[in-house]
């Protein structure tokens, strides 16, 4: 058959939508329905209530932790060294001992979770208002540095209480029982076990030298708080003096140190 030019051409015929050109059942000008997809084969098809399964939802924090309660004495280790023992352990030094460093690195070292926590980081979260104790020791400072104590104590216990040992450090003053080591025994525990760190005066003032902001210290203090340190000799404590030590030394000395301690605690 053919067609004049310019013509419209008839619609093609399709199967099941009636004859060529002729209208559909559903009336003039109807589209033809889609027929719906076949489902996906091992797949069933959802209903037309049923809205597609959201994707699963991590949730984390929905578990309980053990309460942190005082900690008691550690037990004696099965291995040489600390081991896997969990320990609370606390470094005491003159600022400038390098006691932060040391115990970042015997942390870091460990075989097991161990965390550090760092009075003076812990005393400067405050940031207004932060009573420095180098402008005058006063009630304010000392307010703050019981409440840091106090956080540290919480959050060492709550580590042990979870299998986290944990090293704090502070440089804790023998002749000073305000906030001396009987209070971090009370916020820690018993098992709290101190090491002094106390190297030379000369090596203490090299490295304050280097030291910056609120944390470098007068020469004058620095030999203040060293002189004050020495009263730590004859306390029963042990002492490390790191001053020929590098840092990896000193963390290898200090869980030796900390593996005599644990075989034999000592009284203080």
């Amino acid at each position: 058959m053919q067609h004049a030019v310019g013509a419209p051409l008839p619609p093609p015929h399709r199967p099941g939508h009636g004859p060529v050109g002729g209208p559909h059942p559903g009336g003039p000008g109807t589209p033809p329905p889609i027929p719906p997809a076949p489902p996906a084969q091992g797949w069933a098809a959802p209903g037309p209530d049923q809205q597609p399964a959201s994707p699963a939802r991590e949730v984390t924090g929905h578990f309980r932790l053990p309460p942190g309660g005082l900690v008691p004495l550690p037990a004696q280790p099965l291995e040489p060294g600390t081991g896997a023992a969990t320990l609370a352990v606390l470094l005491i030094g003159p600022a400038g001992a390098g006691k932060t460093t040391v115990a970042k690195l015997w942390a870091a070292r460990r075989r097991v979770p161990t965390a550090h926590v760092s009075l003076d980081d812990v005393r400067e979260w405050v940031r207004s208002g932060f009573a420095d104790p180098q402008a005058g020791w006063n009630d304010q400072s000392e307010a703050q540095y019981r409440l840091a104590r106090r956080t540290c104590g919480f959050a060492a216990r709550n580590f042990l209480a979870n299998g986290i040992s944990c090293i704090l450090d502070d440089a804790v003053f023998p002749d000073r029982p305000v906030i001396g080591l009987g209070g971090w025994k009370r916020h820690v525990g018993p098992g709290l076990l101190p090491v002094v760190l106390l190297p030379g005066l000369e090596v203490v003032l090299e490295r304050n030298a280097a030291r910056s902001g609120n944390r470098r210290l007068s020469d004058e203090e620095v030999a203040r708080i060293h002189g004050r340190m020495a009263g730590w000799y004859g306390s029963g404590l042990p002492i490390i003096d790191n001053s020929t030590y590098d840092v990896e030394t000193t963390a290898r000395v200090l869980d030796d140190v900390l593996a005599r301690a644990l075989a034999s605690p000592p009284a203080w």
